[in-house]
């Protein structure tokens, strides 16, 4: 099988000499690999340098402006015919002689998305736990690490859907599919040259925000009638058996105002909810026609 790594760089002048050299090294031992470059809008010399390493095995993708990582993945694997797509960080933090062991998985293993568990130490250590201790209850994955290296077939990438920053959720969306995944350690090392892109603290809040984006999108607007209708009727059913309460207080003396208030407040709570449902699945129909028209003249990724 062909296998394309795709390599998202921005801002990575520094290590793209570096990278060459190892890849010299690598595609000796494993002729069928391609390395396609993706330079998401650098305003450095990445592209420059980039093209002054003119190899057989790499390609280059160029955005005019920085789209992120996600959009760079798809831009990447647009640019070749590769069966099975590895997405490799520019930063060289991950051992190259991981990959082999991915791509076998899938080829040996009929895995289609291979991931790796991140063994070394690394930033945002404890936050990263956490966010991946959410991920699993989420979404019943058993994987111990969303963001590490990873290998898929081409075919994954087709079938999920992607929006910006989405390229974290390769392994859940894939789980939600019925993908068959697989996990291995993998060794992280330090990072060579340059700063880190996702130093902010607002990525932490931006990235579960997302991590919930994604649930909602699996979950409740597969089927919001259910949901949003199911918690609108309670609320309805809640309020009428209320106002039975206060009705029964009222006839023996005991009329309570905050009560009526509350019956009010219930019953329009729970409409509002049903109607959410309501809307909800008026959408899900539009979605599912734009998927099916996507599905027929989707080209191929």
């Amino acid at each position: 099988m062909k296998i394309g790594i795709l390599i998202p760089a921005y801002n990575e002048c520094e290590n793209v000499p570096h990278l060459i050299k190892m890849f010299d090294d690598f595609l000796k031992r494993h002729p069928d690999y391609e390395v396609i470059f993706i330079d998401d809008g650098s305003t450095d010399s990445t592209q420059e340098i980039l093209k002054e390493y003119k190899r057989d095995y790499l390609k280059l993708a160029i955005h005019k402006k920085n789209l992120g990582k996600t959009q760079a993945i798809i831009t990447g694997a647009q640019s070749t015919d590769a069966e099975i797509l590895v997405i490799y960080d520019a930063d060289m933090q991950f051992d190259i002689n991981d990959v082999p062991k991915l791509v076998d998985l899938i080829i040996n293993q009929n895995v289609d998305v291979a991931t790796g568990w991140k063994q070394g130490k690394y930033e945002k250590r404890f936050v990263s736990r956490i966010y991946n201790w959410c991920g699993r209850k989420l979404f019943n994955l058993d994987v111990h690490d969303m963001n590490a290296i990873k290998a898929f077939r081409r075919e994954v990438l087709e079938a999920i859907p992607l929006r910006r920053d989405w390229h974290r959720y390769i392994v859940p969306l894939a789980h939600e599919y019925g993908f068959k995944i697989k996990e291995i350690p993998v060794v992280l090392r330090p990072r060579l040259y340059g700063k880190p892109k996702y130093q902010k603290k607002s990525r932490i809040l931006i990235g579960f925000f997302d991590l919930i984006a994604v649930k909602f999108q699996l979950t409740f607007l597969q089927k919001p009638l259910l949901y949003f209708g199911t918690a609108g009727m309670l609320l309805i059913l809640l309020g009428l058996v209320t106002g039975i309460i206060a009705v029964i207080l009222r006839f023996f003396g005991h009329g309570f105002r905050p009560i009526l208030y509350l019956v009010i407040l219930l019953i329009i709570s729970g409409i509002l909810f049903f109607s959410l449902g309501l809307i909800g699945e008026s959408i899900r129909a539009i979605i599912d026609r734009l998927e099916k028209f996507e599905t027929l003249n989707k080209p191929k990724v």
